[in-house]
């Protein structure tokens, strides 16, 4: 029995987007979430982004998934290398952060709301 290529989670797929968030989360998303707990307008400023994410990756038409964000974290922080852009090199000062990071803070955020498992794909 054969089973249709999109029936079946590509586990190296899953593995890196996995790999992406986690590398992420560390170096920015532990950090900014913690001091979004603390400080209303930077958390604000994360739903605003978090919302723009969602809306770039069709969020309202299907699922959130974390290849997506991955992706779309990837393709954020090439951009900013093209046009020169450097992560920051220590800690980050949450007060007033530029509008990359918050951006991707939003990616984490979000990434954390998805379920720890995807949902299983129905029967054939």
């Amino acid at each position: 029995m054969r089973v249709p290529f999109n029936r079946v989670a590509a586990p190296s797929v899953t593995d890196s987007a996995g790999a992406v968030l986690a590398a992420l989360a560390a170096s920015l998303g532990t950090a900014g979430l913690a001091a979004a707990a603390t400080r209303p307008g930077l958390h604000a400023e994360i739903d605003q982004h978090a919302a723009a994410v969602r809306d770039s990756l069709a969020g309202d038409v299907r699922p959130l998934t974390r290849a997506a964000l991955a992706g779309y974290a990837e393709g954020v922080r090439s951009a900013a290398r093209e046009h020169g852009w450097q992560p920051p090199v220590g800690p980050t000062d949450w007060s007033e952060p530029e509008w990359l990071l918050t951006r991707l803070l939003a990616v984490c955020a979000l990434a954390e709301s998805l379920p720890a498992r995807p949902p299983a794909l129905p029967p054939l």
